[in-house]
């Protein structure tokens, strides 16, 4: 599966992206940057995030991924062994193991973009830079930044349904 909108220009928060966002999550929107990249229904699915909370906790994660149909769907592949496989992968592909690391380091560049966070410094998200410990960070990292930066979050991509065909994931009074 790719979706037809991939990738997107990062977007404000508006209100009711905001509204949307609390409702798929089941709780407030916390250190909302920009929306990363909208699910084909049009509601937010990637947000980036600050590296710094409001009440000042490191927040590594820089793309959440929130739309509980994608997030439902990457926690088949998980699993189903995907990341098993994809760790097995990396450990004898050294070419996927090097392109694996470069996505690291495009993730820690685009968060240093966002604030200076010592307490989180060389830490990304997904187990980069040497194993694959979430699907749901390498598929937000991937849909954020676009083909070819995330291999591996490519991948898991690629395997995903089209989650957004049975409509939105927030009811329209809820994220409205």
């Amino acid at each position: 599966m790719k979706p037809d909108s991939w990738p997107q220009e990062p977007q404000p928060v508006t209100d009711a992206d905001a509204a949307a966002v609390s409702a798929q999550l089941g709780r407030p929107i916390r250190g909302a940057h920009a929306v990363a990249w909208r699910c084909p229904c049009g509601r937010p699915a990637v947000i980036e995030t600050e590296p710094r909370l409001s009440d000042g906790t490191p927040f590594p994660t820089t793309y959440y991924l929130t739309c509980p149909k994608a997030a439902s769907a990457i926690g088949r592949l998980e699993g189903g062994g995907v990341m098993r496989e994809m760790n097995e992968r990396l450990a004898g592909d050294e070419h996927l193991a090097e392109a694996h690391r470069r996505s690291h380091e495009d993730y820690l560049a685009r968060r240093a973009k966002l604030g200076d966070v010592p307490e989180i410094d060389g830490v990304s998200a997904g187990g980069m830079p040497d194993r694959v410990k979430c699907l749901h960070a390498l598929v937000g990292h991937a849909l954020a930044a676009g083909p070819g930066v995330d291999p591996l979050g490519d991948e898991a991509i690629e395997r995903l349904p089209q989650w957004w065909r049975r409509g939105s994931c927030v009811p329209e009074e809820e994220g409205a």
